[in-house]
């Protein structure tokens, strides 16, 4: 599976008579009872284009909102990217169109073209876009573009729940997780590419949005293909109860759009059928033997030091943290801290943690689902904490290194002490650095809870096949 204000809350409220609630966590944002969508074709450069239209008319400038006053969105952190959206989302308050499918206020079906959003980066032309997304490796900053792709997935799900007729009741739309995140090539900072995506399946009060980036495969091949694909799901609450509240159902049309739609609802059913089973399992004495063979390894290091394989570490010793307060410059609508920073944050920090764990710069490969627990509020003092769960070396051409990263929300005037988000990172290294003799060590659990993370992790890899 987070979350601001600034001129465009105002500006929302004085449109939205009524006061939103406070977002259950993740990129809350409300639907106004007044709103009205942008669901026709001149949408706000969003939709599919029409076929007289190129693209480039039809899709949000990355680069666009870098030349405007920040001022127009709540905080100044923002990406190029996030201040984008943001100043989208304005427009269609701004210059609603009147468009409306619902009857007296209630639900419309609408089909995933109408939620159909799209960003443009320039990256070869825009000199300063592309400074703001490179790296010290001259190539993508992988954490700015998972940001990105949840301020993307929160304006999809904004036009998919607005409607025309001002009479739509107010919700608040929040980020309730993340599922895998799959880098399926790298991708390069000095071409341009796009994100695209839509809502794919909806629930009662839940919704599903499939992201994908787009690139070039390289300059002698302009044909574009996917390098990144990523799941979304946000769930709709009511602004003044705070309880979930019905969406629109989504009605697809294509074979494609039906295909994701079963995928969706498929993947739904896995998951609620994998939470029932690993409760079964962990209560079940089977697990005992893997425990011990997992903690055989680490007791030698623990009472044997001498002994240890000097190819393996201990867990404990591949620890990495920071802390932060957070800051007003990083909140959403509502106050609390927008979930694209919170993912950036924990991604840079797995980075580095990954970084001097394999001695050479990591190879992004993916994230696993992220559930967002508890909301971050500003003020909040944030402790983000990594380490290296286990390796995997089946391939030596392609060591897997998975990190965990957990996010803890720290009350120093209350003694407490709370999870707020858990982040699970693979990466790998490049080819070359192995054939230059380069090995990556294994990681061995020290104790119980250690060997009872990494059996519930490599459980949780385990691919979900689908019909």
């Amino acid at each position: 599976m987070r979350s601001s204000a600034g001129k465009l809350l105002s500006h929302s409220l004085r449109r939205n008579r009524g006061k939103p609630g406070s977002a259950a966590g993740g990129d809350g944002f409300p639907i106004p009872a007044a709103s009205r969508s942008c669901d026709s074709q001149k949408m706000w450069n969003s939709t599919v284009p029409p076929p007289d239209e190129s693209p480039d008319q039809n899709s949000i400038d990355a680069g666009s909102s870098m030349r405007k006053p920040v001022s127009l969105w709540p905080g100044m952190y923002h990406s190029p990217v996030t201040n984008a959206l943001w100043e989208a989302r304005r427009n269609m308050f701004e210059n609603p169109t009147g468009d409306d499918d619902s009857q007296s206020g209630g639900l419309a079906a609408k089909s995933p073209s109408r939620s159909r959003t799209s960003i443009l980066y320039k990256f070869s032309s825009d000199f300063v876009l592309r400074e703001q997304y490179r790296n010290p490796w001259n190539e993508i900053r992988t954490g700015k573009l998972v940001e990105d792709l949840d301020a993307l997935a929160g304006t999809i799900s904004f036009k998919h729940c607005s409607s025309g007729n001002g009479n739509a009741r107010a919700m608040i739309l929040v980020t309730a997780s993340v599922d895998r995140i799959i880098m399926k090539r790298p991708i390069r900072v000095d071409a341009d590419l796009s994100i695209v995506g839509a809502v794919t399946w909806v629930g009662r009060s839940s919704m599903e949005m499939q992201l994908q980036v787009i690139q070039a495969q390289d300059a002698n091949n302009p044909s574009e293909s996917v390098a990144l694909k990523a799941n979304f799901t946000f769930v709709a609450r009511d602004a003044k109860t705070g309880k979930s509240t019905p969406i629109n159902p989504v009605t697809p049309e294509s074979e494609h759009e039906k295909l994701l739609w079963r995928e969706a609802e498929e993947r739904n059913k896995l998951r609620k059928q994998k939470r029932a089973e690993s409760k079964e399992e962990h209560e079940k004495l089977k697990d005992l033997e893997r425990l011990n063979e997992l903690l055989a390894e680490g007791r030698v290091f623990l009472d044997m030091p001498a002994l240890a394989d000097r190819d393996s570490i201990l867990i404990k010793d591949t620890s990495h943290e920071n802390s932060l307060i957070c800051q007003p410059q990083q909140r959403n609508v509502h106050g609390r801290i927008f979930g694209g920073f919170l993912m950036r944050k924990a991604f840079e920090l797995a980075f580095s943690n990954a970084y001097t764990f394999a001695g050479v710069s990591p190879r992004f490969l993916e994230v696993d689902r992220v559930d967002f627990i508890k909301p971050v509020d500003v003020g909040n003092f944030l402790r983000f904490k990594s380490r290296v769960l286990y390796t995997e070396a089946t391939s030596s051409a392609e060591p897997l290194i998975n990190i965990e990263v957990v996010a803890h929300v720290t009350s120093p005037e209350l003694r407490s002490s709370e999870v707020s988000n858990r982040f699970y990172f693979t990466f790998s290294v490049r080819p070359e650095a192995m054939k230059d003799g380069l090995k990556i060590r294994n990681v061995v659990p020290a104790t119980e809870e250690e060997a009872r993370r990494v059996i519930e992790r490599m459980d949780a890899e385990r691919p979900i096949s689908l019909p």
